[in-house]
């Protein structure tokens, strides 16, 4: 009957977290399925709790203990995090999800090895995957950390022919897997060990060439990989709701890789071979000897006031500078006038993919203003002002017209359509792509130049002033 009951509950927190990952997928239910998907998950840690294990202890006060604690650890962080650094916390929680199928797998190959639980073949294969993939996954997730968060430097970390040496090293943790694999039920601690250690070394190798503006691809696919050792885990202990938990957050990992992908028009190879735009840097750019025109925050003050539609495309650089909220007050200013105000969200836009969605939802920006790209750009003709803040590749013409550029064919918001376009920036460099954006330069486009946050004050200061 206990067993009947778990099971059933199992069901409930699977469907709720099915239902909860679908309300995601919009900002207008985002909240909601959030708090659905960690109903689930509380129902099915509470569930387990009650689960008989044969031979087990059943020390609650360590499960207890160890739950509350790590739950502390994780509201503090949730709390604290900045807007900017929500990839970063992303890919730390990533990675120790990663590192508990690794003790889960080690622990349990460890007791084969000793004869002390057997193990039949299809169990000994399932163990091996998860602890490879769960020790790719938290070494590279806590490198991808470092990264993101500046505390590692790419070319310190990257070897000469460094694709090459990640191909020697994985072939070697194929073989080795291999030789466990047939040695026997009981294969050897020392082999077991090796194999942890070069795929813990393999997943900081793997991560090590990939530019630090990939990284929002490459924890998306190290999030898949950590639900994929999540699944296997369960397989392990056939507990049927971490294998639905894994499958859900392995197949939601690759298919945000394969949507981030697409948004770059770039192949997951590229990706992970890096190198965006290296060759680029090198090359000299023909919008170097152009003149961009310069707009002051009076002059944009008055054409914003007078316009009927303005849209604005938020970018990395808005999140840099907090902006967010005085953007809303802009959004307040010009609404109270009787100007319609939208917001044009490229799909990588940011760190990560709906980056820019949470970060005007905290400042209250209601979800219908929030235009995704193709809407974006079906308005875009008949939009009388573009302001573009902090965004750069996601909005460069090089995408139609220069076959050259690293960006041509990615799918961009097409703001040189609109009527006016205004692009602040802290200055003239091109982003990550490493080319200059013609957009700059375009007969539609005037520059404003200063700190996002501390522009906008300014401008919301000379909108007031036409108020009155």
């Amino acid at each position: 009957m206990l067993i009947t009951t778990v099971n059933i509950t199992y069901l409930l927190g699977a469907v709720a977290f099915a239902i909860g990952l679908r309300q995601m997928s919009t900002p207008a239910t985002a909240r909601k399925g959030n708090l659905l998907a960690t109903i689930g998950m509380s129902v099915a840690i509470l569930a387990t709790l009650f689960l008989p294990i044969e031979g087990a202890d059943n020390n609650y006060i360590w499960i207890m203990g160890a739950m509350i604690l790590g739950g502390i650890i994780g509201y503090i962080s949730a709390i604290k995090i900045e807007m900017t650094a929500m990839p970063q916390m992303v890919s730390v929680f990533n990675g120790l999800g990663g590192a508990c199928a690794v003790v889960l797998a080690y622990t349990e190959l460890s007791h084969v090895s000793i004869g002390r639980i057997a193990a039949s073949q299809a169990q000994l294969l399932i163990l091996l995957l998860t602890l490879l993939i769960g020790a790719v996954a938290f070494t590279g997730s806590m490198l991808a950390y470092g990264k993101l968060q500046g505390l590692v430097d790419d070319r310190k970390v990257t070897l000469p022919s460094h694709n090459l040496i990640n191909v020697v090293i994985l072939a070697f943790l194929l073989g080795l897997a291999t030789f466990i694999f047939l040695s026997g039920t009981q294969p050897g601690l020392v082999w077991i060990s090796t194999l942890l250690a070069v795929s813990l070394l393999y997943g900081l190798s793997f991560v090590a060439p990939i530019g630090g503006a990939d990284m929002p691809v490459v924890i998306s696919l190290l999030n898949a990989f950590t639900g994929l050792s999540a699944a296997a885990a369960g397989l392990i202990y056939d507990n049927n709701i971490m294998m639905v938990g894994g499958i859900l957050v392995g197949s939601a990992g690759i298919i945000l890789t394969v949507v981030m992908c697409r948004a770059m028009n770039r192949s997951l190879a590229n990706v992970l071979i890096g190198g965006f735009g290296e060759n680029n840097k090198k090359k000299k750019e023909k919008g170097e000897k152009q003149v961009a025109k310069e707009i002051t925050c009076a002059d944009l003050a008055v054409q914003l006031y007078y316009s009927s539609t303005v849209m604005v495309v938020p970018g990395y650089g808005l999140a840099v500078a907090q902006a967010q909220k005085v953007v809303k007050r802009m959004d307040n200013l010009l609404s109270a006038n009787g100007v319609d105000v939208t917001y044009a969200i490229h799909p990588v836009a940011g760190r990560m993919p709906g980056h820019m969605n949470v970060l005007l939802a905290e400042a209250d920006v209601p979800y219908p203003k929030l235009l995704d790209m193709e809407d974006a750009n079906e308005a875009m003709a008949n939009t009388d002002m573009v302001i573009v803040i902090g965004a750069n590749d996601v909005v460069n013409p090089a995408a139609y017209d220069d076959p050259a550029s690293p960006v041509y064919g990615m799918p961009v918001i097409n703001v040189w359509e609109a009527k006016n376009v205004v692009v602040l920036k802290r200055s003239m460099n091109p982003g990550y792509a490493g080319i200059q954006n013609q957009l700059f330069f375009h007969h539609k486009t005037r520059m404003l130049f200063g700190d996002a946050k501390n522009t906008l004050e300014e401008l919301n200061d000379e909108i007031k002033t036409l108020e009155g």
